[in-house]
């Protein structure tokens, strides 16, 4: 099982090169736009994924505990459809973590492709999967699954239950959200099956503290990303001179987080250099909250309809059971 891991990962990891060049593309495009913009999948590389496993443990972030305490509760029922022989497709696996405890109950499962747009992330992950089940196909994909993604010949042939964990859909405009859900569908398949996370909207300060930490983890996440840009396309971003700001858009019910020039300033990138104004803001990620009836209505114009949610006693967080 291992080499065979091992043999997929390698073959995987030649889409590297695609990721870089999209980020380089989407960086340089970002910041000519007049409100300038870096896209927030950009945020999740080696070291960003690892600081927002941090930001995970944090005592203000409810997100992850939360939506972790959904799955140990309600695991047995989400399996309770997926047949034997079928297989579970995970986008943006990242540490795989909440996976582990959907497939300890989906123990009729002959494959698990993980597709994330980190090879550095799904190398470490799927390694510690791999001997935890060992009889499991463990299948490692790198890619902007933003798309549809080509899923192994074998593994097309199977029943799919999609896994979108983390709430990740919020970071998206609805009308983008729609195209997500619409191209995860041509990705796995009809009679497909959809488990993802959403967030609920709630008190605008619970929100605030869970993006604005006081250990200022976020704000170094944030700021990664700039050390991203300069570790893998020679950009020379002076990290000192930017900070992290999170608010709330109480209109729109969205978090939107922003990193913001401390003075005026150029940045150089791939030889073409770039203004900052004192207090300029790139943003870099929006993070929506729905409803329940939000939500459903949302996939719905994606082609979804909504089975079960399940959520905590305290509804801040929710998991949806999408059929296609």
């Amino acid at each position: 099982m291992s080499q065979n891991l091992t043999t997929r990962t390698l073959e995987s990891l030649d889409g590297l090169e695609r990721v870089r060049k999209d980020f380089a593309d989407c960086l340089e495009a970002g910041l000519t736009r007049e409100e300038k913009h870096i896209p927030s999948r950009f945020l999740y590389d080696a070291r960003g994924s690892q600081l927002f496993e941090d930001i995970t443990k944090l005592p203000e972030y409810y997100p992850t505990r939360t939506e972790r305490w959904i799955l140990e509760k309600y695991a047995d029922e989400m399996a309770v459809l997926t047949p034997s022989g079928g297989a579970l497709v995970e986008f943006g696996s990242g540490s795989s973590l909440k996976t582990e405890i959907l497939l300890r109950h989906l123990d009729k499962l002959v494959a698990y492709v993980a597709i994330d747009i980190s090879g550095d992330a799904l190398v470490g992950a799927l390694g510690r999967l791999a001997k935890e089940f060992p009889k499991l196909q463990v299948t490692p994909i790198v890619a902007d699954f933003l798309k549809p993604v080509s899923l192994p010949i074998d593994v097309s042939r199977c029943h799919k239950l999609g896994f979108f964990p983390g709430s990740t859909i919020g970071n998206f405009m609805p009308l983008q959200a729609i195209c997500l859900l619409k191209n995860m569908s041509r990705t796995l398949g009809a009679s497909s099956r959809l488990l993802i996370g959403v967030d609920l909207k709630k008190d605008r300060n619970t929100l605030l503290r869970a993006y604005n930490d006081s250990a200022g983890i976020t704000a170094e996440f944030n700021l990664n990303l700039l050390q991203r840009a300069n570790m893998e396309l020679g950009a020379d971003f002076e990290i000192g001179s930017f900070n992290h700001l999170a608010r709330y858009d109480e209109v729109n019910g969205r978090i939107d987080m922003y990193l913001v020039s401390q003075r005026s300033q150029q940045v150089c990138i791939n030889g073409r250099s770039f203004h900052f104004a004192c207090g300029e803001k790139i943003h870099t990620e929006h993070s929506h909250k729905y409803s329940v009836e939000e939500f459903t209505d949302l996939a719905l114009q994606a082609g979804w309809k909504s089975r079960t949610v399940w959520m905590d006693e305290d509804e801040l967080f929710s998991v949806f059971e999408l059929l296609n």
